[in-house]
């Protein structure tokens, strides 16, 4: 998997945003002005938010994940040149799916229905 079809998929989600450098943001895609994805600079990973720190835990010590650097402890940095397309479209959705719920009722309602 590339960035590319990182992008792609990730633009596909109702409501999510691209962030970029050019902005001052980090290299991110959002939903609600939150962020699900953040792309590494070294080009060869996404970070993605998990449901919690022990599913962190299980994914790094599985070896499906690394420990994502600077984020709080449920983020996990996964390589998309290593992982499977299938599982990380899942990581990526997963993680658009917690950052959107936790979005006011209000702004989840004036998107499309999440997938």
């Amino acid at each position: 998997m590339s960035r590319e079809i990182v992008d792609s998929y990730c633009q596909s989600l109702p409501g999510a945003e691209w962030a970029s450098e050019a902005d001052g943001a980090i290299p991110s895609w959002k939903v609600g002005d939150k962020m699900f994805a953040c792309i590494g600079h070294l080009g060869e990973a996404v970070s993605v938010k998990t449901p919690d720190v022990e599913t962190a835990a299980l994914l790094i010590e599985m070896g499906r994940a690394e420990r994502a650097k600077y984020f709080h402890r449920s983020w996990v940095r996964v390589d998309w040149n290593t992982t499977d397309p299938d599982e990380l479209r899942d990581r990526l959705l997963t993680s658009y799916r917690i950052v959107r719920s936790s979005l006011s009722k209000k702004a989840q309602a004036a998107m499309d229905p999440c997938p």
